[in-house]
């Protein structure tokens, strides 16, 4: 995490500008806490792009764009900067927040560098921006806290991440770019999972879970060698959330297949609760049977076999499950072939032709959602089998617990013996119930 250079005139700027008082933040790692408060005007200020609340977003714009260093050529420079606040403004609520500023008017300081870039409080100063740009002249100022100027990236983002869990301050994060921001404190903590725990506020569980999905995400982003980017799976928390759980533990080449029919399930559009029947040992075998089954899929999967093979270094998952040898299958074959081709592409077949790619999501959409309505029959006919047992299992522990209970039972001035035997006589009359109904 690294800052642009700073810039001397608007520096200067800034530190000569009237303060309107000091205020306290508890949120600034250093012991003195007390910041400048002033007033700048709301074109004067610059948009962080280094704010993980809209990461995943930059990302997704860049590529749109057709420039990977939009944000970081020249982040403060017009381009940069009308682009951050398009983004600000699509995100969730932006429209409420501006009537909000607009009714009530500024409730909390925003928090800039010591060079005019806001910290906190982009969402607000972009509402208020385009507020004034409306016409709305009294949003022409937004009151900020000003920063230290030798405030290192390091405070800085401890600063974002306690801001993040702070009531005051909180605005809502995707939990793609959440994940990243505990990325960056991950390896800024030297890998440290209890560090990061107590940064975020919260349980170690959580953010190593929030990482694990993300090392799913991004094997799936590496994979699609530039078609797909993290923001594309912003509303696949579920599934990633159930997959990363249930892989956390496996054998790495059953964890492999699973993961492997998850991520098929999802770039085709399966909702969570179907995939979820997937987490088996014998999942991949079950889509793998629909996929070659299906009709409509025969000449994808004869194009898939021949296209592709599964080569993707600094395999960022390799963190969860350790690194694994390439599995030649045919669902792997297909996830490598689809997932790196975007929603309106069109998939050339090994004949020549063609199949849009929407057609082609459809059906492994079918097939995937088959496989696992067949787990799930699986599964039911196998819990009908083990019930029985497991019923058997859990009286016996029960029964085995009888003879110290009955020790002391028996001491006791109210204990009915004839009561007992009865009940004694009870469980002999189902155990002869039970062989003769075989």
């Amino acid at each position: 995490m690294s800052f642009p250079m700073a810039d001397p005139d608007r520096r200067d700027f800034l530190t000569s500008r009237e303060a309107i008082g000091h205020v306290q933040l508890p949120a600034w790692p250093r012991s003195n806490k007390s910041l400048r408060l002033v007033e700048l005007d709301v074109e004067w200020v610059r948009f962080s792009t280094l704010n993980h609340r809209t990461k995943a977003e930059q990302q997704r714009e860049a590529q749109r764009q057709g420039q990977d260093d939009l944000f970081s050529s020249d982040p403060l420079g017009p381009t940069a900067q009308e682009v951050q606040l398009a983004i600000l403004a699509g995100q969730q609520k932006f429209d409420e927040l501006k009537e909000d500023l607009r009714k009530r008017d500024q409730q909390e300081p925003a928090i800039v560098t010591a060079d005019g870039v806001l910290i906190n409080g982009n969402r607000r100063t972009a509402a208020l921006r385009m507020l004034l740009r409306e016409g709305h002249l009294k949003c022409q100022y937004v009151r900020c806290l000003v920063l230290p100027g030798d405030a290192t990236p390091e405070e800085i983002l401890l600063l974002e991440a306690e801001l993040q869990v702070a009531r005051d301050f909180r605005e809502d994060y995707s939990w793609i770019n959440e994940a990243m921001m505990i990325e960056e404190l991950y390896e800024l903590s030297d890998r440290d999972w209890e560090q990061v725990s107590v940064r975020m506020h919260r349980p170690r569980r959580e953010v190593q879970g929030l990482y694990e999905k993300l090392l799913l995400v991004q094997q799936l982003v590496n994979q699609s060698q530039g078609a797909r980017l993290p923001i594309d799976f912003t509303d696949n928390e579920s599934a990633f959330d159930e997959l990363a759980k249930h892989i956390r533990t496996l054998p790495a080449t059953e964890a492999v297949g699973v993961k492997n029919a998850y991520f098929l399930g999802i770039v085709s559009g399966v909702n969570y609760r179907q995939l979820r029947h997937l987490r088996r040992e014998d999942s991949e075998a079950l889509v793998a049977k629909e996929l070659r089954s299906e009709a409509t899929l025969e000449g994808l999967v004869a194009a898939a076999s021949t296209g592709w093979l599964n080569d993707v270094e600094n395999d960022p998952l390799s963190d969860l499950l350790g690194d694994d040898e390439p599995q030649d299958t045919v669902v792997e074959d297909i996830l490598g072939l689809i997932v790196t081709r975007r929603p309106e592409a069109v998939v050339e077949l090994a004949d020549g032709s063609g199949v849009p790619m929407q057609s082609v999501l459809r059906s492994l959409s079918g097939a995937v959602s088959a496989a696992a309505q067949e787990a799930d029959e699986r599964s039911r006919e196998q819990n009908t089998v083990d019930a029985p047992f497991q019923r058997t299992e859990k009286a016996l522990r029960e029964l085995n617990r009888l003879p110290v209970l009955l020790r002391s039972s028996r001491a006791h001035s109210g204990w009915d013996e004839d009561a007992f035997q009865d009940e004694l006589d009870r469980i002999e009359k189902l155990l002869a119930q039970l062989r003769e109904s075989s």
